[in-house]
C-alpha cells in the first residue's frame, strides 16, 4: 500500500462513514427519547433507495399501498381507542381525519406523478415526502402501547417489527436489487485523488444535516422538547410535555433520516429489500462507540467505522464485516471497566 492508494481507501472510509453517521445519529435520537434500541433503522434506507429507483422507471412504489396500508391500521386502532373510552363521534372523526389526510394526499399525488418522470431531484423530495411518515406510524403501531416497557422487551419488539418489515418490503418492492443514478456526474481531481459529484453531495448533506440537528436541538422549542424527554421523561411529562408526541416526532426524524441516507448511497451501491439491515447495523455500531448518548461520539464513531470497513477490504475484503462487527467488542468491555454494574438493593 502506498500513499496514494491509502487517500483513495481514507477517502472511501469518510464518504461511507459519513452515512453511517446520519444513522447512528438517528440511533442515539431514538433511543435517547424512546429508550428503544430501534433496529429497523436500515429498512427506512432500503426503502427510500427502492421508492426512488421505481418512481426512476415511471412505477407507482409499493411504498404507497405499505403507507395506505399502515394508514388504516393506525385510523383502525383511533377507532377502537375512541370507542373503548366513550369518545364523541367528533372527536373521533377528527383523530381518522388527522391519522388519514396526509398519507391519503400524498399518495394520491405520487399515483400522479410517477408516470410524469419528473427530473431527479423531485422524485428524491417526493420519496422524502413518502418514508417519511412511516415513522410516527410505526412507533404508533409497535411502540406506543409498550412506551413504558422495558429496554429489553422494546429490544425484542424492534426485532419483531425489523423481520415483519423486512418481509414486507420483499412483497412491495419485489427481489431484484436497484440502483439509482447519481445526483451530480462531475468529477475533480485533487491530486492522487478523483473526487465525484456524488461524493461531495454525501459529504455535504451529512454535514448539513448534522448543523441543522444541532440547531433544532438547541434552537427550537420541539428541540428542547425532545431534549427533556432524553433526559428525564417523567420531569418533562409533569412540565406538559407530552412523551407521546416525543416518541413519534423522534420516529419521524429518523425515517426522514434514513431515507435520505437512502437516496445518498444507492447511486454508489445497489440496494435490495433486505440490504438496510447491514447498513444500519454498521450505523448502530458506530452509535455503541458512543454509547448511545452523544451525537458528537456516534459521528466520530461513524468516521472510524467507515474508515476501518474501507482498509479492511483492502487488507482482507472476505472478512470485512467480520472486523467491523468484531470492533464492538473492545468498546463494550472499555465501556463496562469504566461504568462498573453495580447490583440494586
Amino acid at each position: 500500500m502506498d500513499l496514494s492508494i491509502a487517500s483513495i481507501l481514507a477517502l472511501d472510509g469518510a464518504t461511507n462513514g459519513a452515512i453511517y453517521a446520519l444513522l447512528a445519529l438517528a440511533t442515539v435520537l431514538v433511543f435517547a427519547v424512546t429508550r428503544i434500541i430501534f433496529i429497523p433503522q436500515g429498512e427506512f434506507v432500503a426503502f427510500g433507495a427502492l421508492t426512488l429507483a421505481l418512481l426512476q422507471q415511471g412505477k407507482v412504489p409499493g411504498t404507497v399501498w405499505f403507507l395506505l396500508a399502515m394508514a388504516v391500521a393506525a385510523a383502525i386502532g383511533d377507532v377502537t381507542h375512541g370507542l373503548r373510552h366513550h369518545h364523541s363521534t367528533s372527536r373521533i372523526v377528527r383523530r381518522l381525519a388527522g391519522t388519514l389526510a396526509y398519507p391519503v394526499v400524498i399518495s394520491l399525488v405520487t399515483v400522479w406523478a410517477a408516470p410524469q418522470n419528473f427530473s431527479l431531484l423531485v422524485q428524491a423530495l417526493l420519496t422524502l415526502a413518502l418514508v417519511t411518515p412511516f415513522g410516527s406510524l410505526l412507533y404508533r403501531l409497535a411502540y406506543e402501547s409498550l412506551a413504558d416497557a422495558s429496554v429489553l422487551v422494546l429490544l425484542i419488539v424492534s426485532v419483531g417489527v425489523h423481520f415483519a418489515l423486512t418481509g414486507l418490503g420483499l412483497v412491495f418492492f419485489g427481489a431484484e436489487g436497484s440502483r439509482n443514478p447519481s445526483f451530480w456526474d462531475a468529477s475533480f481531481n485533487a491530486g492522487p485523488l478523483m473526487l465525484s459529484g456524488q461524493t461531495l453531495i454525501i459529504i455535504l448533506a451529512s454535514i448539513a444535516l448534522i448543523l441543522m440537528l444541532w440547531l433544532f436541538f438547541e434552537r427550537s422549542l420541539y428541540g428542547k422538547a425532545l431534549r427533556a424527554t432524553a433526559v428525564n421523561r417523567l420531569g418533562a411529562r409533569l412540565m406538559g410535555i407530552s412523551s407521546t408526541a416525543a416518541g413519534r416526532l423522534s420516529f419521524t426524524m429518523a425515517a426522514f433520516i434514513g431515507a435520505l441516507s437512502g437516496l445518498l448511497i444507492s447511486p454508489t451501491t445497489t440496494i435490495f429489500y433486505d440490504s438496510g439491515f447491514l447498513i444500519g447495523l454498521k450505523g448502530f455500531v458506530a452509535a455503541v462507540f458512543a454509547g448511545l448518548s452523544s451525537y458528537p461520539g456516534a459521528a466520530l464513531g461513524a468516521v472510524l467505522v467507515g474508515l476501518l470497513e474501507s482498509f479492511s477490504s483492502f487488507w482482507a475484503s472476505a472478512f470485512k464485516e467480520v472486523i467491523v462487527f468484531t470492533s464492538i467488542l473492545p468498546v463494550l468491555l472499555w465501556r463496562s471497566l469504566r461504568d462498573p454494574h453495580t447490583e440494586e438493593h
